[in-house]
Order: structure tokens, then sequence, then C-alpha cells
């Protein structure tokens, strides 16, 4: 078989498992299929995601949820004032030989030695702590004692933050924000849908999930995304899309210019395309086009685009800059 042959059959096995993956999480969550539809396409794209949302809208469930569903290792990160970066990646501990009595270190590995890392309400803790992520985020290894570790793959944070309280939070820095492919908005859910919820909650539990893909699966669909080809067009497009969010860029409209202090870096336009290839393949279409790149435009740029004082005064969110953009851009 060729290797044509064996990425095709693979986009087919992708194109199915995406409905089997839908079918066994609904059984847990009601609802939100654009969110996981997207947290999907982060995990193909080897990205990361941020959910925000209130209290109560399931968020660590769907966070859960995917895990199972997907057969991959969990760990959870409760994101405090007091946490320590070694809470986060582990630490060096005196370990003592039961037979001979010798003494020696021995490095204990943290939570974010996981497949799927849920770092819960991820603005409650210092800057210097969240920082302990950006390595691993990048790199996906961890550096302790001098030793550099790799993290199991694949590797994916999920970070949650409540967008109401804020008495007592640091705000995330943009090199942070960065790190993440996607900014998912969790919202509420419909009255049928909150319906089916409480019904399913309040019930006793049956239903038992089937694990739907292996970890190799996961690693083989994330290498075909890399192989995905796409058009110049395409390509062309993305990148005026993002230099037309820098006010300084011959490419941004007056609007921009007036509204933005800060656009968005190459990295969005990286990731618009690797999310656009995942796209199109859970799809199963062979290459993506310009309407995936629209589509995933607004969780990938608008925690990359810094609004300025005018456009808060007039109170224009980053969301209406980036629709009325995506409006003018060819």
């Amino acid at each position: 078989m060729t290797e044509t042959q064996k990425d095709l059959e693979a986009l087919e096995k992708l194109a199915q498992s995406r409905e089997s993956f839908f079918n066994e999480i609904n059984k847990v969550v009601v609802g939100q299929k654009q969110i996981l539809d997207q947290l999907l396409i982060a995990l193909l794209s080897s990205g990361h995601s941020l959910l925000v949302g209130v209290p109560g809208l399931a968020k660590t469930l769907i966070i859960k949820t995917l895990a199972d569903v997907l057969d991959l290792s969990f760990k959870r990160i409760q994101f405090t004032p007091d946490l320590m970066p070694s809470d986060i990646t582990g630490t060096e501990l005196i370990d003592i030989d039961q037979e001979t009595g010798q003494r020696s270190f021995r490095f204990f590995k943290g939570p974010i030695f996981g497949n799927i890392v849920l770092a819960d309400e991820i603005n409650r803790t210092p800057p210097k702590t969240q920082a302990a992520l950006l390595e691993a985020m990048q790199e996906h290894k961890v550096t302790a004692g001098g030793t550099t570790y790799n993290l199991d793959e694949p590797f994916f944070v999920l970070a949650t933050q409540n967008p109401i309280e804020q008495e007592g939070t640091y705000p995330l820095p943009e090199a942070q924000l960065d790190r993440f492919m996607f900014n998912l908005n969790i919202e509420y859910p419909s009255n049928e849908e909150e319906i089916t919820i409480v019904r399913n909650t309040t019930a006793i539990k049956t239903k038992s999930l089937v694990p739907i893909m292996t970890k190799s699966e996961i690693i083989i669909y994330q290498d075909l995304v890399r192989r995905v080809p796409v058009a110049d067009n395409v390509i062309e497009y993305a990148v005026k899309l993002t230099t037309s969010t820098r006010p300084t860029s011959k490419n941004a409209p007056d609007f921009i210019k007036q509204s933005v202090s800060w656009g968005a870096g190459p990295r969005a336009s990286q990731y618009l395309i690797l999310g656009a290839k995942a796209k199109a393949i859970l799809e199963g279409r062979p290459t993506p086009n310009i309407e995936d790149i629209k589509n995933l435009a607004l969780p990938i740029l608008k925690h990359r685009i810094l609004p300025s004082f005018n456009a808060e005064a007039e109170g224009l969110k980053v969301e209406n800059i980036i629709l009325q953009l995506l409006d003018i851009i060819n």
C-alpha cells in the first residue's frame, strides 16, 4: 500500500471516528457541539485551548469526558494563589534505598505529565506559576534539576477561566495567551438542552463511555494534518487576515488603525492553517478552503488582538472587530 493510499484510508477512518466521537460524548455532555468540534480540531493540530465560561457550564465535565472518549490519561491542576511551579512540573525529593540506606535525589513527576491536562481557573495563580506551563505547552518538555523530561504524547492543555469573578485573579500575560490555539466561550445551554441536562443529572447514571481512538491513532492523525496539502491562495488569505489585524501593517484598514493597539502575530497564521487542515480532514475533505479559515478566525484571533483605548471607550468588542475584518478581506 502506497503512502497516499494509507493517508486516504486514515482520512476515511477519521471521518467515521468523528461521528462515533460525538455519539459517545453526547451520552454525558448535552449540546456544545461546536465547542467539542473545536477541541477535536485543536487536539489534531497539536494546539491548546482556553475555555471561558461562568461556573456550572460543565467545562470540567467536557474535558474529563474528552479524555475518556479518546482513551487518554487525564490530570487536573486546581490553580490557587499559593500554587508553586513545582506543584505543576514536579519536584526532586530525597529517596532512601530501603536495603542500603543510601540517599539520592529522585524526580517525582507533577500533574503536567498527562495527555490531557486541565488547568482549572488558570488566572487564580500568580504569573510565576502560570509561566511554569510555558515550556511544557510550547516544547512538550519539562526541565527540573538540570534534566529535561519529555512529556507523553499526545499532550493537550485545556485551561478554564471564569469571566465574572475577577477579584484576586491575575490576568494571563499576552505571551501565555498566545500559546493557546483557541479561546472558546462556553455559552448557556438552550431551554431544551437544560431540561435534558437536569433530567440526566438527577437520575441514576447508567451510561458508560466506549473509547473511540487510541493514543497511537491520534498521533497518526496529527501527522496526517501536517501532510495535508494547502492551496497557495488559502495560505495567502490566512496571512492577509492576520497581518490586517496589525495597525502598523500596510494591509490594515483604517478602522483597525483606529481600534487596535496590537494585532495578532505569525502564530495566528500558523494556527489558522493547521486548524483549517484538521477541520477539512475531520469532514472527510482532502484539503482546506478559505471558508475553513473564516470559520476558525474568531476563536483563534480574539485573544491575540488588543483593542485601543478609543475602541474600549466606544464599547467596541474584539469579536466585532474580527467580524468587520472578515467582511472586507478578500
